[in-house]
């Protein structure tokens, strides 16, 4: 007896299926959160936007700062999900060593955040040294020193937020982060404008709401932690003084370097709006609002491979290769496919996506005919950069840092830079320039982060 080819197709296709569908019902919340999350840095430069140029710019500036610091401090924080993942893979009631894990990444946030914090309050020097206009940086330190004090606060959040999607509560996790995008959202409206008898505070008031938020989802989670039966059997804060130093060095020797990764990609893009400062508030504003568009169509594929990380994890920590491969190479092509849309999308409609942060009146201005031409660049690049994260997020959960750490690094430093650099200045290309430089490093680390996550699925057993 036979069995038709069709048949032997399609049942061999019911992993992959399967996968997908998994892979999806943990990433959808995920997805959702980053969304919010990024919502909330839209809101502030849509609503900031409406004081002027130079506000916008200085937000823009203040929040390329405290991004760099947090990135700084959010590795072991990172670690979180691939070594819960890990744990729950290989023993689904092993609440201790999660408990355990995540009190190491409290103690770990709490480490590194007092010294951030310092470096954030007195960063106008740095500012100053990388050429930044004096009014600009004047107008941006009183933003900076504000949201500096929610740090300890957001990477507190993150790793309880790690903990529980990779626990399989991706749900509560989106919940919160709807609930402090309003509150940013509410915030802002009150505290830049004045409404409702508040003084106007314009860019400080952004700053209050963005550090508000951030201290309210930090409260919620932990609330959470204790009121959700589920949760309440891992009793995170038993013992909560008690060390437990080889887990520790685990999260910090994983997150280090997967901390270092993200910093390699995230400084060139912080250099990149650095280069535009140079250029004129009007170019940065406009290089603002393309990044701003193209990294809302990122919080899809980078919430995809949050997802990704857990589900390669789990299937790494049970022993499964096989199931861990499969898991990542669904992933992948989910993301190519998602990413692929986005950029048609950015490519056939630039001018409606920039309208949308500019008034009616700066419709035809310059920061638009700029932004729309960058746009252009962010549409042709988001599909590397789709590709790059979501190898990057399947490597974390084979527990892989270092070697993604190098490619990002060779990526983005020793290439893309450079190329920036020489053809912005050098060449005299200025802001385009910088696009074709960010274009060519992200299609060089989607090549070598896919690439060593097929090697390295293909060869671990």
């Amino acid at each position: 007896m036979t069995t038709n080819p069709m048949t032997l197709r399609r049942t061999s296709l019911i992993p992959w299926i399967s996968e997908a569908r998994a892979l999806l019902r943990v990433s959808s919340p995920l997805i959702a959160m980053q969304l919010m999350q990024f919502g909330m840095v839209t809101a502030d430069i849509i609503m900031v936007g409406a004081l002027g140029e130079k506000p916008l710019a200085a937000v823009s500036i203040g929040a390329v700062m405290y991004y760099f610091v947090w990135l700084a401090a959010y590795g072991p924080v990172m670690a979180i999900a691939p070594v819960v993942s890990h744990i729950l893979g290989a023993n689904p009631d092993d609440t201790r060593s999660v408990r355990i894990a995540v009190r190491m990444g409290l103690w770990a946030a709490a480490f590194v955040s007092l010294p951030l914090m310092g470096l954030l309050v007195f960063s106008r020097p740095a500012l100053l040294a990388l050429g930044q206009p004096p009014d600009i940086v004047d107008m941006a330190m009183p933003w900076i020193q504000v949201v500096a004090f929610s740090l300890p606060f957001t990477l507190g959040y993150g790793v309880l937020r790690n903990f529980a999607s990779a626990a399989g509560r991706q749900g509560v996790v989106m919940a919160i982060s709807a609930a402090a995008l309003l509150v940013n959202i509410a915030l802002n409206y009150v505290l830049i404008f004045g409404n409702f008898g508040a003084p106007a505070l314009g860019v400080v008031g952004s700053a209050i709401a963005t550090a508000g938020a951030h201290a309210f989802s930090f409260a919620c989670m932990l609330v959470l932690m204790y009121a959700q039966p589920f949760f309440r059997k891992f009793d995170l804060l038993r013992d909560f003084l008690a060390p437990d130093w080889e887990r520790l060095r685990e999260l910090f020797r994983l997150g280090v370097p997967m901390g270092m990764a993200m910093i390699f990609e995230s400084t060139l893009f912080n250099a990149a709006t650095l280069m535009m400062g140079t250029l004129g508030a009007t170019t940065l504003a406009a290089h603002q609002i393309a990044v701003n568009i193209a990294g809302l169509a990122f919080m899809i594929p980078l919430g995809l491979g949050l997802g990704a990380t857990v589900r390669v994890g789990l299937a790494a920590g049970a022993g499964d290769a096989q199931a861990a491969r499969r898991a990542g190479n669904t992933a992948i092509a989910l993301s190519a496919l998602i990413a692929t849309f986005f950029a048609i999308c950015m490519a056939l409609f630039p001018g409606t996506l920039v309208s949308l942060y500019l008034p009616a009146e700066s419709q035809g201005s310059e920061v638009a005919r700029l932004a729309v031409a960058y746009l252009m660049f962010a549409a042709f690049f988001h599909l590397f950069d789709a590709l790059q994260v979501m190898g990057q997020m399947c490597l974390r959960g084979l527990k892989d840092a270092n070697v993604p750490m190098w490619i990002a690094g060779l990526s983005y430093w020793l290439v893309g830079f450079p190329v920036a650099w020489v053809l912005a200045f050098w060449m005299g290309w200025q802001g385009t320039g910088i696009w074709v430089g960010l274009t060519v490093s992200l299609a060089l680390a989607a090549v070598g982060m896919v690439w060593r996550f097929e090697w390295l699925s293909r060869t671990r057993r």
